[in-house]
């Protein structure tokens, strides 16, 4: 993909964005863009931050700690969006600023450990109850949450969730209504002490305007910007 695909191809995201936020009443300022580079080479996420993209998702981690040393991370803000594995936590918390898949308490009392600054993190939700999905139970969503808020060095900030694909938007409004009406009630039941519990990320290139309409503020989107992921 060229340099110039990837600047139009944000250009269309974001219109598209803005148009969703207008259709369904919300801010575009409220929804903020998280450009999935995973697979995808240096160059093409250097093309994106001269386009204005400044933060970046990434599963792998081996590959995504290349990508830090040589881009860096002063105009380059990293979120880890993929599974945790306990072995891993430290050099997660030492690169990244934002956390999305949080499921434990063992990983995140070890991120919280480790994190040189806090660290902003999400409570992933398997809220399809998928068995080949990361993500805790929505049952088990308030005591996973209690456990969590004794760690100082990690700072709940909400939740994610990537749910099973549906063919049509009303389909796809409805996880994405339940893990708002989640949110809504872990506000309700821990607000005094979450003070910063405000995001929810959630929504992929497939299902954009759906999540725009049921309240995400992080869009994870990679194939409208990069293209297919060759693997």
């Amino acid at each position: 993909m060229t340099r110039e695909q990837i600047t139009e191809n944000l250009a269309d995201v974001r219109r598209l964005i803005v148009m969703a936020c207008e259709k369904f009443g919300r801010d575009p300022k409220t929804v903020q863009l998280l450009a999935v580079s995973k697979t995808k080479p240096v160059d093409m996420i250097r093309t994106a931050i001269e386009a204005g993209q400044h933060e970046f998702g990434e599963s792998y981690l081996q590959e995504a700690l290349d990508k830090i040393t040589i881009i860096g991370t002063e105009q380059a803000h990293w979120h880890y969006i993929g599974a945790i594995q306990s072995n891993k936590t430290r050099a997660i918390a030492e690169n990244f600023s934002w956390v999305h898949t949080i499921a434990s308490p063992k990983v995140a009392r070890r991120l919280s450990e480790q994190a040189p600054a806090a660290l902003n993190t999400l409570v992933q939700v398997n809220i399809s109850g998928e068995s080949s999905k990361a993500g805790v139970a929505p049952a088990e969503l308030p005591s996973l949450i209690e456990s969590l808020m004794p760690f100082d060095n990690i700072i709940l900030r909400g939740l994610m969730t990537l749910p099973a694909p549906a063919e049509n938007f009303e389909k796809q409004r409805v996880p994405f209504r339940q893990l708002r009406e989640h949110f809504e009630a872990i506000q309700r039941e821990f607000g005094q002490d979450l003070q910063a519990f405000d995001q929810l990320s959630m929504g992929m290139t497939a299902d954009l305007e759906a999540a725009i309409a049921e309240g995400t503020t992080w869009l994870r989107i990679g194939t409208a910007i990069f293209g297919e992921r060759t693997t």
